[in-house]
């Protein structure tokens, strides 16, 4: 008999101040001209993800980034048969090479769509902040390592893939966005 699928977590976790604002319409426009790459290299314009059905887009700080990694793996519980009954995709977008994308699939088991922004065009559109500036101290029921032992995972895992790099700006923040087609900024 099959293991049950861990329950969703829920929760809000916090806000930052200033964050959590809708971007305006002309920044959706313009990031929706923006190309992503797929886990083959294939280029497709980021309008293409939400313009026909409704997304949840996640755009994670970058591929070794252990917070986004220990988030991307709560993502991959959640049972495909839930977004096809919900008629939503669930997506995540990181800021590396697509060279990536597979590995970081395999390692957080992440079956669902995932696509980079190599140049981070879409996150500098959208204004996602870059740095650590955050003061707010907020506990994810998402993030299971502490600091330390996280980052030192997260160092080992570079030292130790096939290319050594950071897989994406280390300084660069992430966001999530519910699009769809009335959403498309055009």
């Amino acid at each position: 008999m099959a293991a049950q699928p861990a329950p969703p977590v829920t929760q809000q976790v916090g806000r930052a101040r200033g964050c959590g604002e809708r971007p305006e319409p002309g920044e959706l426009r313009e990031a929706s001209r923006c190309l992503v790459q797929d886990g083959d290299g294939r280029s497709i314009p980021f309008k293409a993800l939400y313009g026909e059905q409704k997304a949840i887009v996640l755009f994670v700080r970058n591929f070794l980034c252990y917070t986004c990694k220990e988030y991307v793996e709560d993502l991959a519980k959640v049972p495909q048969s839930f977004l096809q009954e919900a008629n939503v995709r669930l997506i995540v977008i990181g800021q590396s090479s697509y060279h990536h994308i597979k590995p970081f699939c395999n390692l957080t088991g992440y079956t669902h769509e995932m696509y980079v922004d190599p140049q981070r065009e879409i996150y500098k559109t959208l204004g996602m902040k870059r740095g650590e500036g955050n003061n707010v101290s907020v506990r994810s029921p998402h993030v299971k390592s502490n600091a330390l032992l996280g980052s030192i995972r997260s160092t080992w895992r570079a030292m130790t893939g096939p290319a050594f790099d950071f897989q994406g700006d280390p300084a660069q923040q992430g966001g999530a966005l519910i699009l769809g087609p009335a959403l498309t900024g055009t």
